[in-house]
């Protein structure tokens, strides 16, 4: 008999473990997951036209561009309750957006107040959208390189002086991991971890995890979605590629039952599609006008087979 490969043993294991602990507690395995969908990828699309495609899908969730740039740009909160309403959309969180001009960990300090200047407006956002988290980046995303030794305990000192405000508003903060290709600091769910204790503050608690950064950054991506555990507010989801699920290699069955066993199915937790194609730094997609037919497909799939994968996993048993 062929010896199994590691892969197949971690993902057996994975299996068993999701099927007992199903048995064991079948009313906590009974909610289905919160699914949601990260619009920033979509452009410069207007909002009105990106609610209407995601309600034609049924996804009831939408996690908002954080596009609060300065004080004159970004969504007007009542004009966009108006368009979600019409849609039957809820916010889910917001998607924080992290570059060299707004750098927790710059070596400028003008960049880092900049960024927390900019997590302020998009924490009050994200309370008056009725938003659960806000996505944190530790650092630059499109930069790689590191401007220095010192830049995880600059980024976590700069945090610490907003953290306060993710608990006054009830918005949680969801450090999100980012493959080193990307970015030059916390690369993994445990980076995070160590990222959030350094920050030291009852605001700043959760994790957004990311499987297309998992994949290159842990051993295995159930494995690591474990390890976040109940810290978990968000998981983004894109196929291996980086494009819709069921377009690549991702083993999505594996990352369905991983959710589950720490309780991503439960009120205020959710599985957010962002699927932006292939490339070194996604950042220029929010800028980009919108290929209205390849967006629809790319909703319409990505959507039509998680739910195909999400009912084979839920319908296993011993």
């Amino acid at each position: 008999m062929m010896l199994e490969q590691n892969v197949d043993r971690w993902r057996r294991e994975l299996v068993e473990q999701y099927l007992s602990a199903k048995e064991a507690n079948p009313d906590v395995f009974a909610p289905k997951l919160n699914l949601s969908w990260s619009n920033w990828g979509f452009g410069l699309e207007d909002l009105e036209r990106s609610a209407e495609r995601l309600a034609i899908n049924g996804v009831t969730y939408i996690e908002l561009h954080g596009n609060h740039y300065g004080p004159s740009l970004g969504y007007e909160v009542e004009e966009t309750r108006a368009v979600l309403d019409r849609y039957g959309l809820r916010t889910s969180g917001v998607c924080g957006m992290f570059s060299d001009d707004n750098d927790l960990s710059s070596n400028r300090p003008v960049c880092q107040q900049a960024a927390l200047d900019y997590i302020r407006r998009e924490v009050e956002f994200a309370h008056a959208m009725g938003g659960h988290y806000l996505l944190v980046v530790p650092a630059s995303v499109g930069r790689a390189d590191a401007y220095d030794a010192y830049e995880f305990e600059r980024s976590a000192l700069a945090l610490r002086r907003v953290a306060h405000v993710f608990a006054e508003y009830g918005v949680k903060a969801a450090i999100e991991p980012i493959r080193s290709a990307e970015t030059s600091i916390v690369h993994t769910v445990a980076d995070a971890v160590a990222y959030i204790n350094a920050v030291d503050s009852p605001g700043v608690q959760c994790i957004n995890g990311d499987v297309y950064h998992m994949q290159v950054e842990e051993q295995y991506i159930p494995r690591a979605i474990l390890e976040a555990g109940d810290r978990l507010v968000n998981l983004h989801l894109a196929d291996s590629n980086r494009r819709a699920l069921g377009d690549g290699s991702l083993d999505l069955d594996a990352v369905i039952m991983a959710a589950y066993l720490v309780g991503a199915n439960s009120e205020g937790r959710f599985m957010t599609p962002e699927p932006l194609g292939p490339g070194a730094g996604p950042y220029p997609a929010r800028n980009g006008m919108p290929d209205v037919p390849a967006l629809d497909r790319l909703v319409s799939d990505t959507v039509a087979y998680f739910r195909e994968r999400e009912d084979a996993v839920r319908s296993m048993s011993a």
